[in-house]
């Protein structure tokens, strides 16, 4: 295969890359920042990879400035990375070549809100809070909800999805069109705000999951749904992990259309207890929420309880209100946190994988054993409606042992979802953690995909060093 580019930046590619930032100074002048503190904060991740900072971070206003920005750095082969507010979790940010950081903080314009036509066009550093607060008051909402306040530019990169995806889909579903700055510095917009088209490639739907790799998102069009008249959420415990995921099963396969199906087992029950003042029993736990009519809303809860009983599913707890809604979700939007607080001063990172529904209960359940003869302390939490769910391992990274525990544990982990014809990651992307896994997913289509980015991308220059491994033999 062809070799990309070494991964470590030399002494020619360092000038160029201080020669790249003088001139952008110039021009961007306050706008450019080289301290090691503020270029850190962009090379971060959470996953055990080093922090590798860009050599400098810089902030544009639009997307005429992102152009000008790419093209100087083309002239000087200097690599770009998109930055949006880093809450990504698999290595997308970091700079193994160096490079200059766009961070998106400054574009946050909400640039018009169809309302008659369920849409709007934002920058690409607005976040899904902001957007949905902007929305408060015409009806609306923005659907995709990955817990973190990421931000809509980001979302699209990493094709984000979340709690809501269930129903609403995920961020391939919901974007109709984006602009984009491509390695070159050319600027283009992918598409109409038409619902459907059969105009050519589709261009918007290759720059989505791109990772920042093919294209700079600028602007975005998404799609908008309507509050809906009757929101139900409810906590439903059940005696083992397999009745809690047959329920999810049945439930999907008698049509039932939930907004979200959250699993938590009972480890992570302990913890948002601990953590978010809940008293939830410490069993294999679902939290639900249904999206409708008052009637049918009712209907749908009422329905999938019958299910759960069916399968060792015990008390059926109620929110009704917004406020106990609220309280439910924030617990849930917190695992994170809450498993981290279960053993102080370790570390944590979240490995994702996704399976066909039906292969669901068998992969969790040989997760949990696996975690359980490995040693290592770990929590399961997942969008098991549609076949997602993480595994967030508590460790010590510094500790050799460890860490080679828990990346063990993610290589089985994902070996196993894919032999049951599912995929190494649901929706934290590739970004330079998981692109061992690409190639036993895709096989040759691998290598279409190395040609697309040579062919967008020749010099490597559009955040290098993600997705796909590099070297000789990759």
């Amino acid at each position: 295969m062809t070799e990309i580019r070494e991964q470590t930046p030399g002494t020619e590619a360092s000038g160029r890359h201080e020669t790249a930032i003088a001139v952008l100074r110039q021009k961007f002048s306050d706008r450019v920042h080289t301290g090691l503190s503020t270029r850190e904060q962009h090379g971060h991740t959470t996953t055990w990879i080093e922090n590798q900072p860009p050599d400098a971070v810089i902030f544009p206003n639009t997307t005429e400035e992102v152009a000008e920005i790419v093209k100087i750095c083309r002239a000087y082969k200097t690599p770009v990375i998109a930055f949006g507010t880093g809450t990504s979790l698999e290595g997308h940010l970091n700079a193994p070549l160096g490079g200059v950081c766009l961070d998106f903080a400054n574009m946050k314009k909400i640039l018009s809100v169809n309302v008659d036509d369920l849409d709007c066009t934002v920058e690409a550093g607005v976040t899904r809070k902001e957007l949905n607060t902007y929305l408060r008051d015409t009806g609306l909402f923005f659907t995709v909800d990955p817990g973190a306040d990421a931000s809509l530019g980001g979302m699209a990169a990493t094709r984000a999805s979340g709690t809501n995806a269930v129903r609403y889909g995920t961020m391939r579903d919901v974007v109709i069109n984006v602009r984009a700055v491509m390695a070159d510095g050319t600027e283009f917009r992918s598409g109409s705000r038409a619902r459907k088209t059969s105009a050519g490639y589709d261009l918007t739907h290759l720059l989505i999951g791109s990772e920042g790799t093919l294209g700079i998102i600028t602007e975005l069009t998404v799609r908008l749904q309507g509050i809906p008249e009757s929101i139900l959420s409810a906590v439903c415990s059940f005696d083992t992990l397999k009745g809690a995921c047959q329920s999810v099963i049945e439930a999907t396969q008698l049509g039932l259309n939930p907004a979200r199906i959250e699993l938590l087992d009972p480890l992570q029950i302990r913890a948002c207890n601990a953590y978010s003042n809940l008293t939830l029993a410490e069993k294999p736990t679902l939290f639900l929420e249904f999206h409708g009519t008052n009637e049918g809303s009712r209907e749908e809860a009422e329905l999938f309880a019958e299910i759960a009983a069916g399968n060792g599913g015990g008390d059926y707890e109620w929110a009704r209100d917004q406020e106990d809604r609220n309280r439910l979700w924030a617990a849930r939007h917190d695992a994170y946190w809450a498993a981290r607080a279960l053993v102080p001063g370790a570390d944590c990172c979240s490995g994702d994988v996704c399976v066909p529904i039906s292969r669901l209960t068998e992969c969790v359940e040989e997760t949990r054993l696996d975690i359980e003869n490995s040693g290592i302390i770990a929590t399961i939490v997942g969008h098991v409606g549609d076949g997602n769910f993480h595994v967030l391992p508590l460790f010590d990274a510094k500790n050799p042992s460890e860490l080679e525990a828990v990346q063990n544990l993610f290589d089985r982990m994902v070996t196993r979802a894919q032999s049951m014809e599912g995929t190494c990651t649901g929706e934290h992307g590739i970004g330079s953690g998981k692109t061992k896994y690409l190639r036993a997913e895709y096989g040759a289509g691998v290598e279409i995909m190395r040609s697309i980015k040579r062919a967008l991308d020749p010099d490597n220059l559009l955040n290098p060093g993600k997705i796909f491994e590099t070297g000789p033999g990759a």
